[in-house]
């Protein structure tokens, strides 16, 4: 039986769509999908497939709503946001911050008010969940008049994930999330890190862009800026190839020639000492920043991993952490193993921090923000 209430999410990447359709009241998942190989002109045909198969499921006329993920909102969109032309122009406008994310979704978004045109379009954004951040966490340092004026801060990415394994780690460890200190961990193509206190981010490692923090499958995260000011005084790189350097020529493309993680495994077992150095740098970078937020939080009751890689490759989970143990950290080996994807606590019993593994579900996150935004309206 179809519920009442129904919610299509919609996640337009850069070459792909991915469409769920969901009963924001018991989390079940009434159809879904991923259409993928796209152009940004493409989206029309993507979701005449969507509403083919819609159609074929019975849901084509059962829906009550939209729900898009967009990853930048900026300062201004900081919770769900019915669409309008004015919001669609602000996303549109953000793709100078999100230029891999943000046009893909404005595409989507665009496409689909002609398709849907009665239903209301809700907007949810990644950094939103980030809004709040301490200032000295959210704060840049550069001259603070140039920041003030241009409106830069550091925003946060992934938010959503974070905000959603956050709440399941909670229940996986019995105990109220206001009391948890934890480290999650969203590890995909993109990637990132959150330190959470009391359910709330105090620390993540993207800022003002996607492009800060940790390796990513074509973007490298930190780097000294004085590195681009090189390539651009004496190297003659301009702002376009600077550009396609860090957002699509960096990560584990830049240093192993691909940003696959199944790829890059299979180079490292066939012994291709590039492949090596970009896996070891990946989970350098990991390790670093868990000892940070650990020292961000005073301690921490578990280290949560997430997203395609933090999910499926649990060698991955244990080399990240290997080392940590004098910080409390430990992964069980038959426990990593034996998880899957999850959900599942991975360290061994008794120790100081937790090590999960929680799935995230951005979709349903989605669609029950979009049904509370909507029953309040």
């Amino acid at each position: 039986m179809v519920p009442a209430d129904t919610v299509l999410v919609l996640n337009a990447g850069s070459s792909s769509l991915r469409y769920a359709v969901l009963d924001p009241g018991d989390g079940r998942r009434l159809a879904g999908g991923h259409v993928e190989q796209l152009e940004l002109d493409g989206f029309g045909p993507a979701l005449e497939r969507v509403t083919d198969e819609l159609a074929g499921a019975g849901l084509a006329g059962r829906l009550t709503a939209v729900g898009h993920r967009v990853v930048h909102g900026g300062a201004r969109h900081t919770s769900p946001t019915l669409v309008d032309d004015d919001v669609l122009a602000d996303v549109e406008a953000l793709s100078v911050l999100a230029p891999l994310h943000n046009p893909p979704a404005v595409a989507g978004i665009r496409r689909a008010r002609t398709v849907w045109p009665d239903l209301p379009h809700v907007a949810v954004f990644d950094t939103g969940w980030f809004a709040g951040l301490p200032a000295a966490a959210a704060t840049v340092t550069i001259d603070r008049r140039v920041a003030a004026e241009e409106g830069i801060r550091r925003f946060g990415m992934h938010g959503t994930s974070h905000a959603w394994v956050a709440g399941r780690a909670a229940d996986l460890l019995g105990r109220p999330l206001a009391e948890l200190g934890l480290v999650t961990l969203h590890l995909g193509n993109g990637a990132s890190a959150a330190a959470v206190r009391g359910g709330r981010p105090v620390e993540t490692s993207m800022g003002f862009t996607p492009l800060e923090g940790l390796v990513m499958g074509s973007r490298g995260g930190d780097i000294d800026p004085g590195v681009l000011l090189h390539l651009l005084r004496h190297r003659g790189y301009d702002a376009d190839r600077l550009e396609d350097l860090l957002h699509h020529r960096s990560g584990l493309a830049g240093l192993a020639g691909t940003g696959d993680f199944r790829d890059l495994l299979r180079a490292v077992d066939d012994g291709e000492a590039d492949a090596r150095l970009a896996y070891d740098v990946y989970c350098h970078r990991i390790r670093k920043y868990v000892g940070a937020y650990l020292a961000v939080l005073d301690g921490a009751d578990a280290v949560v991993f997430t997203g395609g890689v933090g999910e499926n490759v649990p060698r991955l989970r244990a080399d990240a952490l290997r080392g940590l143990d004098r910080l409390g950290i430990e992964v069980d080996d038959d426990r990593n193993d034996s998880a899957g994807s999850g959900p599942a606590v991975i360290s061994p019993a008794g120790t100081r921090v937790s090590v999960l593994v929680v799935p995230t579900d951005e979709e349903l996150s989605i669609a029950r923000q979009v049904a509370e935004l909507l029953a309040g309206s």
